[in-house]
C-alpha cells in the first residue's frame, strides 16, 4: 500500500521516513516506533494515536486543510507501531526555512507565521492537546504559494490535558524548558505553550538558538530595531512568571492584532482569506 523511500530523522517516539501511496503516490512520512515497554512506551505511544485520530475527526474538510498534519493510517505490530501521516510537499522545517532566508526573517515574514502559529496553538488548547514540543524543527512551512503554510508535525510527546493540570516530569527540548521548570519543577499547558510562541519567534527574529538559561543570565540580547509591538509580544510571552503571561486567547485575540496593526501586511493577510 505504501512504498518507503529515505529516512527523514527522529521523532519524538522513533525513525521517521519519507515515502507514497501506491494507488495515487500522495507523499507521505512513516514513523516506526519500537514499544520496548507496554507499561510505559506502549502508553505514551497510544495517546499520540489517539491523539491525531481525534484531530482527523474533528478535522474540518479533507487532508491537507488542517495545521497539525494529519494521521492516515495506523498498524499495530505489537512491540512495533507504523504512523502514517500525510508529508506536505514543498516543504521545509522552520529551521531550514530561516537559514534559506538568510539566518534571520524580517518581521513581515516572521509575522506571518506566527499568526497561523498561534492559531494552530489555540486550536490545540481548545481541543485539550498538550503539544510540549512546539519549536522549529516541528514546524513544516508549506512553500508552494506567496503565502507560507504552517503545518505541526511530531506528537509524540503529546498528551490530552485538563483544566490547570501541572505536569512534574518534563517531556520536551530542555534547551527551550519555561523557566518554572527550573525554579518550581513544574510546569502547566498554556503558560509553557505561550512561552514556545516566544522561543520560536526570537529565534525567527535573531540569528542564533535560543537557550532558556543564556535568557535567565541575560545573555541573549533582543535586536534594537525591533519595532515595539512585535519587542512587546516576545515581552509578554518570555514574561519569566508563568502567572503574568498572557494566555493564548489572549494572544490571539489582542496582542496578534497589535502585531499585525502594518497596512501592508493586513493587505497581504485579507488577500490570501486571513482574518
Amino acid at each position: 500500500r505504501y512504498v518507503e523511500e529515505h529516512r527523514l530523522g527522529e521523532g519524538g517516539c522513533g525513525a521517521v521516513f519519507s515515502g507514497y501511496r501506491i494507488k495515487d503516490h500522495l507523499p507521505v512520512s512513516v514513523q516506526m516506533v519500537v514499544v520496548r515497554q507496554a507499561d510505559d512506551n506502549g502508553k505514551n505511544v497510544s495517546v499520540e494515536v489517539a491523539i491525531m485520530l481525534k484531530l482527523a475527526a474533528e478535522a474540518d474538510g479533507s487532508v491537507e486543510t488542517s495545521a497539525p498534519v494529519s494521521l492516515l493510517e495506523w498498524f499495530d505490530f505489537g512491540r512495533e507501531l507504523i504512523l502514517v501521516m500525510e508529508r506536505p510537499v514543498p516543504a521545509v522545517d522552520l529551521d531550514k526555512y530561516i537559514e534559506e532566508n538568510g539566518g534571520f526573517l524580517p518581521e513581515d515574514k516572521a509575522k506571518v507565521i506566527l499568526k497561523q502559529l498561534v492559531d494552530a496553538a489555540k486550536h490545540l488548547e481548545d481541543k485539550h492537546i498538550f503539544h510540549r514540543d512546539i519549536k522549529s524543527e516541528n514546524i513544516l512551512i508549506e512553500t508552494g504559494s506567496d503565502v507560507p503554510r504552517v503545518r505541526i508535525i511530531d506528537f509524540g510527546l503529546s498528551c490530552f490535558v485538563k483544566e490547570q493540570s501541572q505536569y512534574r516530569v518534563f517531556y520536551g527540548t530542555e534547551i527551550y524548558s519555561p523557566p518554572e521548570w527550573y525554579g518550581r519543577s513544574c510546569y502547566r499547558c498554556g503558560p509553557t505553550t505561550v512561552w514556545q510562541m516566544g522561543v520560536v519567534l526570537y529565534e525567527a527574529l535573531h540569528a542564533g538558538d535560543f537557550n532558556t538559561t543564556s535568557f535567565l543570565k541575560k545573555r541573549l540580547k533582543f535586536k534594537r530595531h525591533l519595532s515595539k509591538n512585535c519587542r512587546d509580544f516576545l515581552d509578554a510571552c518570555l514574561t519569566k512568571v508563568p502567572e503574568t503571561r498572557p494566555t493564548l486567547e489572549e494572544l490571539h485575540e489582542t496582542r496578534l492584532r497589535r502585531v499585525e496593526q502594518r497596512p501592508r501586511l493586513c493587505t497581504l493577510y485579507v488577500s490570501n482569506g486571513f482574518k
